[in-house]
């Protein structure tokens, strides 16, 4: 194979890593346009929640990986970002907030610019 050709697989690998990102960050914002409009079980809501949480503690652990390619301010910020969006699902569990407009939008805002 040649260099070109190895950067080639490299990128179809990114944007299909890319592509995975973006269907789970679908997933978990699709549960919390549900849990916005009130028609889940409290367990339903509960499940919701943790898939938010372990979502974004996946997506921490990557960012914090020295073998992440972006570039170093930019996996900071975004694991600040996902220590908040953690934060915030776990008082949405405990009931010590109740509005998931904000974690519905800033998830849009993060899968939107993966495309």
């Amino acid at each position: 194979m040649t260099l070109a050709g190895y950067d080639a697989e490299i990128e179809d690998s990114g944007r299909e890593a890319r592509s995975r990102e973006q269907q789970a960050l679908n997933h978990g914002i699709a549960l919390l346009q549900k849990i916005q409009s009130g028609v889940l079980a409290s367990t339903e809501e509960a499940d919701a929640l943790l898939y938010i949480r372990n979502l974004w503690t996946f997506f921490i652990e990557d960012l914090s990986s020295p073998r992440n390619g972006l570039p170093e301010q930019l996996r900071a910020q975004l694991i600040s970002i996902g220590l908040w969006v953690v934060k915030e699902a776990e008082r949405l569990r405990e009931e010590q907030l109740s509005d998931v407009s904000d974690l519905v939008a800033i998830n849009i805002v993060i899968r939107d610019s993966l495309a």
